[in-house]
């Protein structure tokens, strides 16, 4: 998207496609109150795309992401009689307990778990809130709610650091689980980011969470989310953001995506989690939503050693199959992480930060909207629709949007604004991709290739191999014909009455015991014949190379342009 887009850019009333997430990003200036003042804003701006109970004020949920608000917290050390630490090796741990669940036990065995660890607990904190804020269904479901700050262990570097807080978060639910107290949900856990979220609407959020309205509350980037449930109910622990990403949409591979990272799990490794893998296990935590288990997967990629903008491209990759334009090292670069992990695919906007990049992600159909502007000051807003900033028109040096498969990310940390072709050419060099999959990818060949000797079939063999496989003449005339004579999608009325294949006295085949699952919510309704440009049949057989470890090995894989094979193709296999 060049400066100055001619793109006509307004709030249409009919594009309310669901959550209303974004980010502020200030790309100079570093921290400041006004970044969050935006999002705060932004919040109030997006009312109409959240939704609200019946008492008009305890909303689906949200919530906002930041870096961690030094100079509040350096205060607080201060307050308390504490020395205070660096900047850099000060973390905040938020934590929720159920107000039905014996707090004061939770917390004391997250205390001692904390302690074991080589972190260093300075002080915990109960988080100033003013129930008034609240509407009766959140108050009376509210957790208790309490921040812990804990100090850098001497000689760890940053990306270590991070991951020792990991490592701590997951063995404090690990053991929660295993004491029967009940669970805590833990909002975020960083020495770079912190969350404020809840079981409200977007205008109550800062009335709420005190800390949000307080002066030496300042961060270069907020990333914030109004909440509209489409297949979970409200919790307080589903508001978004989540520890790294808000996302509006619906992932409709959930269930397979969550699968396969659980088939990981056994064999998984890491080079820089070395032994302490098995500490991270289950990899997406249970009770989460779709956009909660996305960022299970974004955290894993990212901690392990991935940067952020490598682990979006890997999670949610653009229409790459059929575009004949794209960079041929580029296209290496996604067939070759095809083989490692599943795509995450349904309509999604993504807002994402780990406190020193904040991005912005539109799924491989772009059937969310993702706006963005830059200010002359470099202030960087990226929303769900325009006008969601009140920044006046003399003041703004670039208007635009993301299409399909588009990322856009601000550096903070650099003061530097990485555009889609930028990043995606950054990708494309960090390993020679193509040269590793000309290497171990067995590419099969298309269907109709010449059989060497074709099978003959006489009548009476043609129905018992029918009848053996347990095909009838309904499948044969309504299903196999169609798509055989006239390549017609089979056409039948709504419904399937057909007895369930478990609770039948006849024989079945293996096939009828399989049922597509369908996501809640598809929309538009799509398949790969008529979106040929944005999805793809291709299918990989053989097992998945190290997830978290980038090797040339990896893609070890046999590559099918289709899961229905020919005769031909299984002579070749």
């Amino acid at each position: 998207m060049g400066r100055h887009s001619d793109i006509r850019l307004m709030a249409w009333p009919q594009e309310r496609d669901a959550c209303g997430v974004g980010f502020i990003a200030a790309m100079k200036g570093g921290p400041s109150r006004a970044v969050l003042d935006h999002a705060l804003g932004a919040l109030r701006n997006l009312a109409h795309r959240g939704a609200v109970s019946a008492d008009g004020r305890t909303g689906d949920g949200a919530g906002v992401l930041t870096q961690i608000p030094y100079a509040l917290f350096e205060r607080e050390l201060r307050d308390a009689g504490l020395a205070t630490v660096a900047r850099a090796d000060l973390a905040v741990g938020f934590f929720f307990v159920p107000n039905d669940q014996p707090a004061e036990a939770i917390y004391a065995l997250i205390d001692a778990e904390i302690s074991a660890s080589s972190l260093r607990l300075l002080m915990w904190r109960d988080v100033p809130v003013d129930d008034a804020a609240l509407g009766e269904v959140a108050r009376s479901r509210r957790p208790i709610m309490r921040q812990v700050l804990m100090a850098r262990p001497d000689g760890l570097e940053d990306d270590a650091f991070e991951r020792l807080l990991l490592l701590t978060r997951k063995r404090i639910e690990t053991r929660l689980m295993a004491s029967g107290l009940g669970r805590a949900y833990i909002p975020s856990f960083s020495s770079r980011t912190v969350v404020y979220k809840g079981l409200m609407v977007g205008e109550a959020l800062a009335s709420f969470y005190r800390d949000l309205a307080d002066p030496d509350y300042v961060t270069a980037i907020a990333l914030f989310h109004e909440r509209y449930s489409t297949n979970t109910l409200p919790r307080w622990s589903l508001a978004q953001p989540f520890r790294f990403l808000g996302h509006n949409g619906e992932i409709n591979t959930l269930q397979g995506n969550v699968n396969f990272m659980r088939s990981r799990e056994p064999v998984l490794v890491s080079r820089a989690f070395g032994t302490a893998i098995s500490d991270l296990l289950p990899l997406i935590e249970p009770g989460g939503s779709d956009s909660a288990a996305l960022d299970n997967a974004f955290e894993l990629l990212t901690l392990a050693g991935r940067d952020p903008l490598h682990a979006v491209a890997m999670l949610v990759p653009e229409a790459f199959e059929h575009d004949d334009a794209l960079d041929p090292d580029l296209r290496a670069f996604y067939e070759y992480h095809a083989t490692l992990m599943e795509p995450w695919d349904g309509p999604a906007a993504l807002a994402i930060s780990d406190g020193r990049l904040a991005i912005a992600a539109l799924d491989r159909n772009g059937l969310r909207p993702q706006r963005y502007l830059i200010s002359d000051d470099g202030l960087v807003v990226v929303g769900s629709e325009a006008g969601i900033v009140a920044i006046p028109d003399a003041n703004i040096v670039e208007r635009g949007r993301l299409g399909p498969g588009m990322v856009l990310a601000v550096d903070v940390v650099n003061g530097v604004l990485l555009r889609n072709g930028d990043i995606k050419a950054r990708l494309a060099a960090k390993a020679p991709y193509r040269a590793w999959l000309d290497e171990h990818v067995q590419v099969a060949p298309e269907r109709g290739a010449p059989v060497a000797a074709g099978r003959v079939w006489s009548d009476e063999g043609l129905l018992r191999a029918q009848k053996g496989y347990g095909y009838g003449s309904e499948d044969l005339d309504r299903i196999i014909a169609p798509m055989a004579l006239g390549g017609d999608v089979p056409v039948g009325s709504m419904g399937d009455d057909t007895p369930l294949a478990v609770l039948s006295a006849q024989p079945q085949s293996l096939y009828r015991y399989v049922k597509q699952r369908f996501a809640q919510v598809t929309n538009p309704p799509i398949d790969p014949l008529r979106e040929r440009r944005v999805m793809s049949l291709h299918t990989v057989l053989g097992p998945r190379g190290p997830l978290l470890d980038e090797e040339p090995g990896s893609s070890r894989v046999l590559k099918f342009s289709s899961p229905v094979i020919d005769e031909g193709q299984y002579a070749w296999l």
